[in-house]
């Protein structure tokens, strides 16, 4: 495997030794056919297939069903590796969720001025309605989903937060399923941290932040926009992998003060629905009336205390990429200490100063917009064509305050299997988190997305990318 000496190469460091976490697969995988193993590869896409672990791509005139591409060289992070990024992720969580419920209560970090006001005020993802309430177990992001880049051997960035409704856990579990059944022999060589217990562990912590009003077992259930959404496929995965309903928001109604399901028995109460309906369409009543998709009516069931629902509305200010680029100092003034995962360096371009550098740098620079997502809407600068850098400029001379922008990484690479052999691609890394009143829990490992192309640094399957099964070795 040839690999650029100026970019970090997970397997092999920046040099031709294959690094420690690497040593026992390398081992296996020299003494495998190459034959057998594109053998493997083409069975895991026919596999996947049968399993019907698709997504769904909007705007376009052909077949809108896909499937995100799988590569069977697993991304492999050491122990000590993953300790330090739960250590993290947590304290990087559990200062998000402190935020969350500060600014929609006493707003002392406004009043601190570690954050503008008008950062908050004026960001259509903070919701009015929800000022002053407190969600049970006072948790407001029960599942993030933190992007993490590697550019060195301890060297760890957050690229974004995922706090409103994060995807890909299903993608996560199937990779790991078709693993197991594609490479048996291999697990019982490499001792790989289990990912399987997730449903049981997202329902257990589900139930644990539901509602006062519950009674006996928590109720959950999942909340999907129906079968045309995107991720429809996770919704139905989890669902049935965690025991909860599956539910669509004609199935819901208000009835004495609680959101219940229709059954064959008529209605039943719900105590905690995991939603995957975007604020703006939960509820008609209180948000866009033109939504079919929501329950009229919820949000005052849930200010009244009669259901959790998780994420919380209004998290998504949390996932703001302005936001983002005061993590540094939220973290700091809820915890107290220096954060422990760095973010990319970020300029404001609502700023004036920040705004002329990143005008006098596009070519150089990675620009995203402010409530952009899934590779949408950004200009990756060097990658760019002189006509793209210029619209972008006009756009962002138009609505500074709507983008950031960030210095391209030299992200780390991972080997990938293709015709010739190992091929280095970058990839990026989103664990799952699950935070309940006592607790937070990481999974060890999560979604590895991979560019495809070569020196690609778009990893989203919307864009092309693919998925890797990402392991976390034990002691």
């Amino acid at each position: 495997m040839q690999a650029d000496q100026n970019i970090f190469d997970e397997m092999t460091g920046s040099g031709d030794t294959v690094r420690q976490p690497y040593q026992e697969y390398r081992q296996w995988f020299e003494t495998e056919d190459p034959a057998r193993l594109r053998r493997k590869a083409v069975a895991s896409e026919a596999f996947f297939r049968r399993t019907g672990i698709t997504f769904n791509v909007y705007g376009r005139e052909e077949a809108a069903e896909r499937l995100i591409p799988f590569d069977v060289i697993p991304r492999i992070i050491s122990a000590r590796e993953w300790a330090r990024l739960e250590r993290g992720i947590e304290q990087r969580v559990r200062a998000i969720n402190a935020f969350l419920h500060d600014i929609y209560h006493r707003q002392e970090i406004v009043r601190a001025g570690r954050i503008p006001m008008e950062i908050i005020a004026n960001n259509e993802a903070f919701l009015p309605q929800m000022v002053g309430v407190s969600p049970p177990g006072n948790v407001y992001t029960h599942i993030v989903g933190t992007d993490l880049v590697r550019t060195g051997e301890d060297e760890f960035f957050v690229l974004e937060d995922n706090a409103r409704t994060p995807s890909g856990v299903s993608y996560m579990l199937e990779n790991r399923e078709t693993m197991l059944h594609m490479f048996p022999e291999l697990f019982a060589k490499v001792r790989v941290r289990s990912v399987s217990d997730y449903p049981k562990s997202l329902r257990r912590s589900l139930g644990a932040c539901a509602p006062d009003v519950c009674e006996g077992r928590p109720v959950v259930a999942v909340l999907t926009p129906g079968i045309h959404n995107s991720a429809y496929f996770e919704h139905a995965f989890l669902a049935d992998q965690m025991g909860a309903e599956l539910v669509e928001g004609h199935d819901l109604r208000v009835v004495n003060g609680r959101i219940a399901m229709r059954t064959t028995r008529g209605y039943d109460p719900i105590d905690v629905l995991y939603r995957r309906v975007d604020d703006d369409y939960l509820d008609p009543l209180n948000f866009n009336p033109k939504s079919q998709l929501g329950v009229a009516g919820i949000l005052d069931v849930y200010r009244a205390g009669g259901i959790t629902i998780a994420n919380a509305p209004g998290t998504g200010i949390a996932d703001d990429k302005a936001i983002y680029s005061y993590i540094p100092e939220i973290v700091e003034f809820y915890t107290g200490e220096k954060a422990i995962l760095k973010n990319v360096p970020t300029w404001r371009c609502a700023e004036p100063d920040a705004l002329s550098y990143v005008l006098d740098n596009l070519e150089e620079l990675v620009v995203k917009e402010v409530h952009g997502s899934g590779g949408y809407g950004m200009l990756v600068g060097p990658a760019a064509s002189k006509r793209e850098i210029s619209a972008f400029r006009t756009k962002l001379k138009a609505k500074p305050g709507n983008y950031i922008a960030q210095p391209t990484l030299a992200l780390s690479t991972v080997p990938i299997l293709t015709k010739k052999g190992l091929a280095p691609r970058h990839v990026d890394l989103r664990p799952f988190v699950m935070v309940s009143p006592n607790r937070v829990e990481i999974t060890p490992g999560g979604l590895t997305r991979v560019a495809l192309k070569p020196g690609s640094l778009v990893v989203n399957s919307s864009q092309g990318g693919g998925t890797k099964d990402t392991w976390v070795l034990e002691e």
